[in-house]
C-alpha cells in the first residue's frame, strides 16, 4: 500500500488522500464501502472515491470535503464536440475532465442510456447534451413522453420535438427511414462508414421517459423496442444515433434486456444514482465487468445523522441536512467506469415560473441544425409537418400515418398478449409519480398506493391482491418498506 498527500487539482480546495491497494495474487479485491469507511474513521463517504480495476488492484482517494459538493456552471460556449466526437459533461472526483462521446470518426453515431431515479439529475443532464448538440451542429430529435414536461425549454432548440408515445412511433419510423436513405446513398458512393456533415449532419434521436414506452403494459412497446433495435443495429454506420433516458429498475422493463444489451454494452451508458435492482440487472447481463464495484449515490451528501429529540428544542443547533447529489453519476462506457463524475450544474438553482432563461441560454442563439434535404422525402409527412402547419394535404397524411402506425403497433401487441401492465408494474408506476415528502422520498402509505394503482384507467385490483404484490417486489428489492404501512422505491 502506498499514500500519497498532495493539494487537490484543479483548484478544488481540499486536502487529499490516496491509497493504493492490492491483494495477494490469485485473489479478487472485493469491498463494503461503509467498512471501509468505518475502519478508516470516515463519517461521510461522500469524501471517499474509490476506484477498482475489477481484479486484483484499487485506488481510495479520501478528501477532506465532499470533492463534488460544488462544481462551475457550465458555459454554452464551451458545449461543443471536439473533431474526435467528445464532449465534457462535468468533472470526475479529482477534478479531471469528464467526456462522453457523441461521434467515432470512421465509425458513425454512438448509442447511449442514461438511467436515473427521480431527483438524480437526469433532465438537467440531457438538457446539457441537447445544447451542445444544437451547438454542434448535430441534428436533434427528441421524444418527452413526460408530455414535454421533462426539458421543456428543448421546445424550439431541436430540429423535431414530439410529446405523446404516437408521436415517438412516427419519429422511430421515420428514422429508420433516413437511414435506410442513407445506406441506399451510400452505397452508391462507395462508402462505408459516416463522415461528418459529409454531406449530411449526425442525426440525433434521443427518447426521454423511455420507461413510460418501454415498461410492460405500454400501448406500444413491442414496435418501440424493435424499432430502437434497428436503429442501434444500422444507425451507426449512416450517422443515425438512439439513445434513451430513463427511470427503471431493471433493464427488462425497458423492452426486454435483448434489445437493449447491445447499445449499453458499446455505448454511452450513463448511470445516476440508481436502484439496487437496477445495479443487479447490469452486472448480470454483463453490462458492468465481473468484478467490477461502484460506490452508491446518496440521495444526500453528508454523514448520516441521529435525530435526537432535543434537537429542535430552543437553544439548540439542528444538524444540517447533507447536500444534494443531483448531477453525479458514472460513465460506465468510459475509461473510467469506476469513477464519481457529476455534471456541470445547468439552469436555476431556485424555482422559476415557466422556462428557466439560464438553460435557454445554454442552448444558445440561432435555428438548431435541420435534415437534409434529400432525406426529407424518405423521413416523411410527419416530419415534413413537424411544427404543426404545412401544405393540407401533408398535414393530413401526417395524421393518417401517425394513427395508423399506432393501431398497427397496438394490434400486434394485443394479439401477442402484452398489452395489460402487471400489478407490480401498477405499483412502480404509482410510487414513481408520487410527490417528493420533505426529505426528498417519494413515499405512499398503503392506502394511497391503493388509490393510486386503482385510478390508473386499469382493471381494478383488490386489497389483498396489491398487498401481494407489495410482499413480491420487497423481497426483490425493487420496494422499500419503511414501517408503518409505508412504501417507496430504493435509493
Amino acid at each position: 500500500m502506498t499514500t500519497t498527500m498532495a493539494p487537490a487539482p484543479l483548484g478544488l480546495d481540499v486536502d487529499v488522500m490516496e491509497l493504493e491497494v492490492q491483494v495477494p495474487p490469485g485473489k479478487l479485491l472485493t469491498y463494503d464501502l461503509r467498512a471501509l469507511a468505518s475502519s478508516l474513521e470516515i463519517l461521510d463517504t461522500s469524501c471517499m472515491a474509490v476506484e477498482t480495476d475489477g481484479l486484483t488492484r484499487a485506488l481510495v482517494t479520501i478528501y477532506r470535503d465532499p470533492p463534488l459538493e460544488k462544481l462551475e456552471p457550465v458555459r454554452g460556449e464551451d458545449l461543443v464536440i471536439d473533431a474526435q466526437g467528445w464532449l465534457t459533461v462535468g468533472r470526475y472526483h479529482d477534478g479531471q475532465p469528464a467526456q462522453i462521446r457523441l461521434y467515432v470518426p470512421g465509425s458513425g453515431a454512438q448509442r447511449g442510456a442514461l438511467f436515473g431515479t427521480t431527483g438524480a439529475g437526469k433532465s438537467r443532464a440531457l438538457q446539457l447534451i441537447l445544447a451542445a448538440e444544437k451547438r454542434s451542429g448535430i441534428v436533434s430529435w427528441l421524444a418527452d413522453l413526460k408530455g414535454g414536461q421533462s426539458v421543456p425549454e428543448a421546445a424550439g432548440q431541436v430540429d423535431w420535438r414530439v410529446t405523446t408515445q404516437e408521436g415517438l412511433l412516427a419519429m422511430l419510423q421515420a428514422a429508420v427511414r433516413v437511414a435506410e436513405e442513407r445506406m441506399r446513398r451510400y452505397a452508391a458512393m462507395g462508402r462505408s462508414s459516416f463522415i461528418i456533415n459529409r454531406p449530411d449532419p449526425l442525426l440525433s434521436v434521443r427518447i426521454d421517459e423511455a420507461n413510460r414506452a418501454l415498461e410492460k403494459g405500454a400501448p406500444y412497446r413491442d414496435k418501440v423496442a424493435a424499432l430502437i433495435k434497428e436503429l442501434g443495429r444500422t444507425g451507426r454506420s449512416v450517422g443515425v444515433g438512439i439513445s434513451i433516458a430513463a427511470q427503471a429498475s431493471h433493464v427488462d422493463e425497458l423492452g426486454g434486456s435483448d434489445t437493449l444489451r447491445g447499445m449499453l454494452k458499446e455505448g454511452e451508458t450513463i448511470l445516476l444514482r440508481w436502484s439496487s435492482s437496477m445495479m443487479q440487472s447490469l452486472v448480470s447481463d454483463g453490462l458492468l465487468p465481473p468484478g467490477t464495484h461502484i460506490v452508491p449515490i446518496p440521495k444526500r451528501s453528508g454523514p448520516p445523522l441521529l435525530r435526537s429529540r432535543f434537537t429542535s428544542a430552543r437553544g439548540l443547533v439542528k444538524p444540517k441536512p447533507g447536500g444534494n447529489t443531483g448531477g453525479m453519476a458514472y460513465l460506465l462506457g468510459s475509461d473510467r467506469p469506476t469513477a464519481m463524475m457529476r455534471f456541470f450544474p445547468v439552469g436555476s438553482m431556485h424555482e422559476v415560473e415557466g422556462l428557466d432563461p439560464l438553460i435557454l441560454d445554454l442552448y444558445g442563439p440561432g435555428e438548431p441544425a435541420h435534415l437534409e434535404a434529400t432525406s426529407h422525402e424518405a423521413a416523411g409527412p410527419a416530419y415534413l409537418t413537424r411544427d404543426g402547419d404545412g401544405p393540407a394535404h401533408l398535414v393530413e397524411a401526417a395524421k393518417e400515418e401517425t394513427k395508423r402506425l399506432a393501431e398497427q403497433a397496438a394490434a400486434e401487441q394485443k394479439s401477442a398478449g402484452t398489452g395489460k401492465a402487471t400489478v407490480a408494474a401498477r405499483v412502480l408506476r404509482a410510487l414513481e409519480d408520487a410527490d417528493e415528502d420533505e426529505d426528498g422520498q417519494q413515499v405512499l402509505d398503503f392506502d394511497e398506493l391503493f388509490a393510486a394503482v386503482n385510478a390508473d384507467g386499469g382493471k381494478p385490483v383488490s386489497a389483498p391482491v396489491v398487498r401481494n404484490n407489495l410482499t413480491a417486489l420487497g423481497k426483490a428489492d425493487r420496494i422499500v418498506a419503511l414501517g408503518g404501512g409505508r412504501y417507496t422505491l430504493p435509493s
